[in-house]
């Protein structure tokens, strides 16, 4: 392979892993629309690349390639602006410094471009991050990013993967209530009886309670069980929500009359009263 061709193969090799690298990176990201575009870009690339040729070649004949590569000369000659060696006389100043003579060049276009791009760029980045605010500088960022985040733990609350027993809540809904009944049609009614008057299990509906009353003890008990009373954990069997529902089930059947309900067993429960003066102080 002839130096020539090395160097266009290498040349184009690079182009086409720059090319390439955002297309994977957009297929990664589910994002055809920046497929779209980039595979434009390129198709436009390639049909101006294909029209020089034809132009190249059928009208002037170029068949040492010296038309088609003028483009690419004069492209490296402006940017950088380089004198010929066989015209550095017609720049070279008089005097010298111990034989050293100094030449008039100009500065690289190239250069000028970086140089006067940077106070470009840096008064852009002024005006969108500091002026009008419309950049998301960090403290946005984060703003962001804890919005974010609360949206997701909400849903997460949902869906019952932080539901517990220190952050249950009583259902008052009649689907949630009908829901929890049925799951307790399903999996209670051998210890508790369908009515909930108690069998192997202790009456639900009086006002004694063994593990204590209120949401978040009976979803406590229904969650760890009560294996010395010989009740399971159901926290293996019923997620979070589904406990939720029977537990505000087990609480509205508080004050019914069972058709055969069964001796009282624990203590009385009595909700316990909040001390406002020491929340207030608190």
């Amino acid at each position: 392979m002839k130096t020539k061709n090395k160097i266009w193969f290498s040349v184009l090799l690079i182009l086409f892993t720059f090319i390439s690298q955002p297309i994977f990176a957009a297929q990664t990201g589910d994002n055809l629309d920046a497929v779209v575009q980039i595979m434009l870009v390129i198709t436009i690339l390639v049909i101006a690349f294909v029209l020089w040729l034809a132009v190249v070649y059928s009208e002037k004949n170029d068949m040492k390639g010296k038309t088609f590569l003028d483009p690419l000369h004069k492209f490296l000659s402006w940017v950088s602006s380089s004198t010929p060696i066989e015209k550095e006389k017609d720049i070279l100043f008089h005097h010298d410094f111990d034989g050293i003579h100094e030449l008039d060049n100009k500065v690289p276009p190239w250069f000028n471009f970086l140089f006067y791009g940077t106070i470009v760029w840096g008064i852009i980045y002024m005006l969108v991050f500091h002026v009008f605010g419309d950049g998301q500088i960090q403290a946005n960022e984060y703003k962001m990013e804890i919005q974010q985040a609360a949206f997701e733990k909400e849903i997460l609350i949902k869906s019952g993967t932080f539901l517990n027993e220190e952050t249950v809540t009583l259902l008052t809904d009649a689907a949630g209530i009908s829901e929890g009944k049925n799951i307790f049609q399903k999996n209670c009614i051998s210890c508790h009886a369908a009515d909930g008057g108690g069998l192997v299990g202790p009456n639900l509906t009086d006002d004694y309670w063994i593990n204590g009353d209120g949401i978040k003890n009976i979803f406590k008990t229904i969650k760890y069980g009560v294996p010395a009373k010989g009740m399971i954990t159901w926290q293996t069997q019923l997620d979070p929500n589904k406990m939720q529902q029977v537990a505000s089930y087990v609480i509205s059947l508080h004050g019914t009359k069972p058709a055969n309900p069964k001796a009282p067993q624990g203590t009385k429960w009595e909700e316990p009263k909040t001390d406002y003066t020491k929340t207030i102080l608190k």
